[in-house]
């Protein structure tokens, strides 16, 4: 990767870890699916105007708008103020590769290797770890939240490959359009139209702000970036890049909210990120016949 390129997608992966902070700053004062709904208002108006609708069939479009809007975003900054800390939300959330291996496994019957399976089990200890070394950082609920926004995570990976797609940007946008509207009745049907006054009642500067940082710089700029990137590179150079989200957030969490972990959940963050690593981690390629003879004299 060029270091031009280097240094940009780092940018973004940063970006992306100091949303969770974001988040949190979005949704102390509003209903967290009603800040996710002005945030994914903000990121398709005006900008779909000026974006052509990509080359795929309507209900993909929804189906993706559902899951990354209501099931990624909306349980992810749900769990934030069920308890779960914003740090600790970024390192869960990316169980969604454990996720993806299981319906690899079970749905598409892909074989894993050792190093995969490896990958996993550390993966797999360190989450018992984080749980069971909790200092107030992790509640059940925001478990469960931030568990349903991984396992949506693959659903929407499944989703992106069904379309066939090939505007990732495009796709991405006009997707968001279907993701505004659930996200506030699912938040009506919990608790009524009230919520609706009581958040414009409680609206703050701060909460404009986590909204504005959340479309733009985050999903806009960094999706657009993102995308550029998965074109330009193979995707065995882009996605290990994302293992530095996790590390941004827990640092933006520690200054923004004093956000702390205990030794343990350290380490398990480390063994954490390590069996996400071999997970992703691209396997070399087998030598062909004349290489291998090559390699034999």
């Amino acid at each position: 990767m060029k270091r031009e390129d280097l240094l940009l997608a780092v940018a973004v992966m940063a970006i992306w870890g100091f949303n969770f902070s974001m988040i949190k700053l979005g949704v102390s004062e509003v209903h967290p699916l009603l800040a996710t709904a002005a945030r994914f208002t903000l990121a398709v108006f005006p900008a779909i105007f000026f974006i052509a609708r990509p080359k795929v069939a309507w209900r993909y479009l929804a189906a993706y708008g559902l899951v990354f809007g209501v099931g990624i975003w909306g349980m992810a900054s749900w769990s934030i103020t069920a308890g779960l800390s914003s740090g600790m939300s970024s390192i869960l959330l990316s169980t969604n590769v454990l996720f993806g291996m299981l319906m690899g496994l079970v749905v598409f019957k892909e074989r894993l290797s050792r190093r995969k399976l490896l990958g996993a089990g550390c993966a797999l200890v360190a989450l018992l770890i984080l749980v069971f070394a909790t200092q107030g950082n992790i509640t059940l609920s925001g478990l469960v939240l931030i568990l349903t926004a991984a396992m949506s995570w693959t659903v929407m990976g499944v989703i992106v490959k069904a379309s066939k797609t090939t505007q990732a940007f495009a796709f991405n946008v006009w997707g968001m359009l279907f993701a505004p509207l659930p996200l506030v009745l699912f938040a009506l049907a919990l608790h009524g139209p009230n919520i609706l006054w009581q958040a414009a009642d409680k609206w703050s500067t701060f909460n404009t702000i986590a909204v504005v940082f959340q479309a733009y710089p985050t999903t806009l700029f960094g999706y657009w970036v993102w995308n550029k990137m998965l074109i330009k590179y193979p995707l065995s150079t882009a996605a290990p890049l994302t293992l530095l989200v996790p590390i941004f957030a827990l640092v933006s969490g520690f200054f923004m909210f004093a956000e702390t972990l205990t030794l343990a959940q350290i380490i398990a963050c480390a063994l954490f990120l390590l069996g996400i690593g071999l997970i992703v981690k691209p396997a070399k390629p087998k030598p062909s016949l004349a290489e291998a003879e090559l390699q034999v004299r």
